[in-house]
């Protein structure tokens, strides 16, 4: 096989065999739901997660701001 050999059609697509492989076995899954998860409890719980995580980071931010201040200001 030489390099200059192309594999599957012209459109980029890998040609039938490629493109049922992709869609029936490697192709996209259905995904509704998964992120948030299964039940408004599951989600609720998620979103909470996810505003404590982003409070913690406002947090250290902010003290890592304050003491880099502190620093500049006892010069």
């Amino acid at each position: 096989m030489s390099g200059d050999e192309q594999v599957g059609d012209s459109s980029g697509k890998g040609g039938r065999l490629m493109g049922w492989v992709f869609r029936n076995l490697a192709g996209p899954s259905e995904v509704q739901g998964a992120v948030q998860g299964g039940s408004q409890h599951a989600r609720d719980a998620w979103k909470q997660d996810l505003e404590r995580r982003k409070q913690w980071s406002r947090e250290q931010r902010e003290r890592k701001r304050a003491e880099s201040e502190a620093r500049r200001a006892g010069r």
